[in-house]
This record gives structure tokens, sequence and C-alpha cells, in this order.
């Protein structure tokens, strides 16, 4: 019964326009009343990451709770972890409407969102208010469009978040606000690590207790710009990398309207191209470095296969519009059922089995 009501009410949210239907689903959130995931935890899926203990290795990606008013509300539905943000020191509106667009054949989504969020001090002030509250919950940063510093608004948001966020994410991978992915050349990455880190590096030793960091790359670079991007993670303290942000392609969509509009593309279309990225990441960067594979997961076999390509932990969001609210139990269910046929020990042991098939794929 919880199903198909959960079923109806995601039909009724694609008869409105994709913004209005997400804002109405972090209200159904708040509200409390949509069921919580019951599974018995499954400790074949808990694994220490970057000295994070996270109870599965399912995580909601960055993009949907972008001012942190729903993360323990997202952790009951079974998600080991959740990112707010992106959060922008400044308030800002984003990029004008209709900017989010479902291409339902291909159960996929374009946004040109821009960023768009209330800024450090609204975030702050909800991330205050849970603090006890427990979970991982890791805070995304950005930089305002209009910023005439942005390396300062990254070490912005992490002098502002260090005592609130489980671990952060630099997003210099989002495709709508202009100049951005600019951040991913070399000696402009390498400057940005070095403020970063170095803030990073002084708001732990203050809290007592590590800070972790993670870099989160576009699916669009080329093979020099992956040997650049790895070169310098490895060259840094970093913590890990979250692979991949929305593309640009529109390689095989059935969707040619919709396939026009301008921004990000996630969903399913995604997943070949950012496991791909994903497993030529894990070969530049060794077994070590932590990476959490995100772009496309839509099932246990999808989670999976990102564990295979390479990932430490996985992260959702697109797919999710398709399947309502019960994914995240319905994943874990699956890898719980799919790790029983592979009889290991923990999730662990499949990671990396099938590097080499996701490497060797052509960009």
């Amino acid at each position: 019964m919880i199903g198909r009501l959960s079923d109806l009410a995601r039909q009724g949210l694609f008869l409105l326009d994709p913004e209005t239907a997400h804002g109405m689903s972090i209200a159904a959130l708040k509200s409390g009343l949509l069921p919580a995931c019951h599974l018995k935890a499954d400790l074949r899926l808990a694994q220490t990451v970057a000295g994070l203990s996270f109870p599965n290795p399912l995580g909601m990606a960055a993009g949907y709770d972008k001012n942190a008013e729903v993360p323990d509300a997202l952790l009951r539905l079974g998600f080991g972890y959740t990112e707010v943000g992106t959060l922008t020191p400044k308030p800002q509106a984003g990029n004008p409407k209709p900017r989010i667009f479902r291409l339902t054949a291909d159960r996929a989504v374009i946004n040109r969102l821009g960023f768009n969020n209330e800024g450090h001090d609204a975030a702050h002030a909800r991330l205050s208010a849970r603090q006890g509250a427990g979970g991982i919950v890791g805070v995304n940063i950005g930089a305002n469009k209009d910023s005439a510093d942005r390396v300062a608004d990254y070490v912005a948001g992490i002098r502002r978040f260090a005592s609130l966020a489980s671990y952060f994410t630099v997003n210099i991978s989002s495709p709508n606000t202009p100049g951005l992915r600019d951040l991913q050349a070399r000696d402009s990455l390498k400057a940005l690590l070095e403020a970063v880190l170095d803030a990073r590096s002084q708001e732990a030793a203050r809290l007592g207790r590590p800070l972790p960091v993670f870099l989160k790359i576009a699916p669009d670079l080329p093979e020099e710009g992956l040997d650049d991007i790895a070169a310098e993670a490895l060259a840094h303290d970093l913590d890990g990398l979250i692979v991949s942000n929305t593309t640009l392609s529109r390689n095989g969509l059935t969707d040619p309207t919709q396939a026009k509009e301008a921004g990000g593309l996630s969903g399913a279309p995604l997943f070949k191209l950012s496991t791909t990225v994903l497993a030529k990441m894990r070969r530049r960067v060794g077994p070590a470095m932590p990476i959490i594979g995100v772009g496309g997961v839509g099932s246990a076999e999808d989670a999976l296969e990102k564990i295979r390509a390479g990932a430490d932990l996985v992260q959702l969001y697109s797919c999710m519009v398709y399947e309502g609210p019960g994914l995240p139990a319905r994943i874990l269910s699956g890898m719980s059922r799919l790790l029983d046929r592979e009889t290991v020990a923990s999730v662990r042991e499949l990671r990396d089995s099938r590097l080499d098939h996701w490497a060797d794929g052509k960009l």
C-alpha cells in the first residue's frame, strides 16, 4: 500500500513543472509523513572511508538539499550519508526559470540552476540546529557567480562550516556557473587546493578532529585533464574525489526536444560516461585514495558496478526523481541480495573487480 501511494504521489508531482515538484518533495520530507527505511543494518555494507564510519555506501548527492533543509529526513530514508549544497557565501537566485527539464523517456534530467541557494548564513543556522543528531552530513561548497575571488569563497565555506560538516566537497565542476570548470585546469587547481587545504588544516587543528575534503570533478574532461587532476590530488593532502558531476554531452538521448536545452545532464544516460571516468581516475590515483562514484545510479546493480569500477562509496539524485523516496531502501536490500550471491564478507571485496573493463573504455 505504501509503495502504491508513493507511485501515485510521484505521478502527481510529474504533472507539475520540475522545480515546483522539487519544492513539494522537500516539503513532504519536512512533514515527516514519508515512511522511514526499516531495513536491518547489513554489516557487510558498512565501511570506513576517509576516517568516517559509513553504515552503508549509498549517499544522496548534492543538489537536492541545496539549503540544508532535510538532511535528517534523507538519512531516515536509508541513505548512509547525505550532502547538502552547493552553498555559496552570499545568497543567489541562480539562472532564469525554467531551468530544470525532465527527459522521461531517457530517465534523465537537464538542469541549469546555477548554484541557486540561500547562502552560508541560512544553511549554517539549520545545520547548527541539528548538532548532536548524528549521521554523516557533508557540505558541498562553491563560489558566487559574481565573486571577485572565487578561491576565497571556497575558503570561506571551509571556515564557516568546519564545526558542522562531516566532510567537505569542493565543487568546481558545475557547468552552470560561467568559468567555474576553469578551476579544473592544473595551475588554477593547484592554487585552489593549497588555499582550501591550508584552511582545512587550521580548522581541523582548532577542532581536534579530521575534516575530510573531497574534490568533485566533471565527466567531460579529456585524458590529459584527468592526468592533471590526479597529479594535483596526489601532490596535496586531498582526502578523495567525487566522480562525477553532470555532463554537457547529449549522446544517446531519445528526446530531441528537451535534449536541446542548455545545462548539465544527469540520470541514467550519465552512467556509462561517469563510470568510465571513475575507473580512469582510480587507475591514476591508485588504490588508497577514496572515490565516491555518482552518475546514473538507479539500482543495486548500478551501485555495485560503480564499486566494481573503483568507487568506495556511491551517490544518487536524479534517478530518485523517477523511482521515488523508496529507492534507497530498494537499492540497499538489493545490494544485500547481491552480496549473498557473491558470497563476500564485505562490499569492499568487490572494489576494483571490473576496474580494467571500465578504465579501458573510451571517453
